[in-house]
């Protein structure tokens, strides 16, 4: 499968600052990738050089088979962008915003009504700018990344500001754009949203990619335990089975293992052994996994 994003060894400064070191990763179509890092991690340069706003100092991008910072980009308008804060004339309706993006990026502005419907401003579409909330101020940015169904799609923080049901809106709507083929990339710190969604994640710390893979190939690197949570009928009468560093308070024991191989086996004791009751398993999180390989990064550095 061709990427449609390839970042080869790439550098950038801005004066003393490194903000990017020798990254390299790509993206592929119809896939939602997760960008995660603390703030000065070096997502955003990573957007903007994606955009073609700014060049490398080193190294080589490509997007859509061309280098974005060319003057004459022609994927540009396959590309949707969401900034983080984003910012529009006060003075326009929301329908007019939509006309006025759509006529940038050449696209078909009677697209724009039903997009404002499916992010839930159809009612504030003739409502000036000025009088929308920051939610909806960040819905009508999201409309206005989806015009022209874009091939590329970047968001930074995109469902901040919006509530659970226009999340939940909001990723449905992405599921679309994937099964038609669109690259995703999400920049944010929302982990626990993305840990079932991303099937790629970018793990970013001083402007390093310190981890890329899929969750499971991360968790598999990382080593990180599987806690198991057994329900016992007999607190008393321990299984014979349990790992001497089982822990048990009342009538549930706690167990950690390290490996796929260690759960199956305990699974399948636990699930033969009448004593028990109910089975918890908890893989590690998005969330421990981005701690770990941040702590492994800083010992290494």
């Amino acid at each position: 499968m061709t990427a449609t994003v390839a970042i080869e060894h790439v550098e950038k400064r801005y004066r003393a600052v490194r903000a990017l070191h020798d990254v390299s990763f790509t993206l592929e179509p119809g896939r939602l990738s997760a960008l995660v890092g603390h703030n000065g991690a070096g997502k955003t340069t990573l957007i903007k050089l994606m955009l073609g706003l700014i060049r490398p100092d080193k190294g080589s991008i490509c997007v859509l088979g061309e280098n974005p910072a060319a003057g004459e980009f022609a994927g540009r308008r396959s590309l949707g962008f969401l900034p983080e804060n984003v910012a529009f004339n006060a003075a326009l309706t929301g329908r007019e915003t939509l006309a006025f993006y759509a006529r940038l990026k050449g696209s078909d502005a009677k697209q724009g009504a039903a997009l404002l419907e499916r992010v839930g401003l159809g009612e504030a579409s003739r409502r000036l700018v000025g009088t929308y909330s920051k939610g909806m101020r960040q819905r009508l940015g999201l409309a206005q990344a989806l015009l022209g169904r874009p091939r590329v799609l970047l968001l930074d923080e995109p469902t901040t500001g919006l509530d659970p049901a226009l999340r939940l809106t909001f990723y449905e709507i992405l599921d679309e754009l994937r099964r038609d083929g669109a690259t995703v990339l999400i920049s944010s710190h929302a982990l626990d949203e993305l840990e079932g969604r991303a099937e790629q994640v970018l793990i970013m710390n001083r402007g390093i990619l310190v981890a890329d893979g899929t969750l499971a190939e991360l968790r598999a690197l990382a080593g990180l335990p599987i806690r198991i949570t057994l329900k016992l009928a007999d607190p008393v009468a321990r299984p014979e089975w349990l790992p001497n560093d089982a822990v048990i308070a009342h009538d549930r024991c706690d167990i950690a293992v390290v490996d796929h191989a260690g759960k199956m086996r305990l699974l399948r004791q636990a699930a033969g052994d009448p004593a028990v009751t109910d089975i918890g398993v908890a893989e590690p999180t998005l969330d421990e996994l981005y701690a770990h390989f941040l702590r492994q990064q800083e010992r290494a550095a």
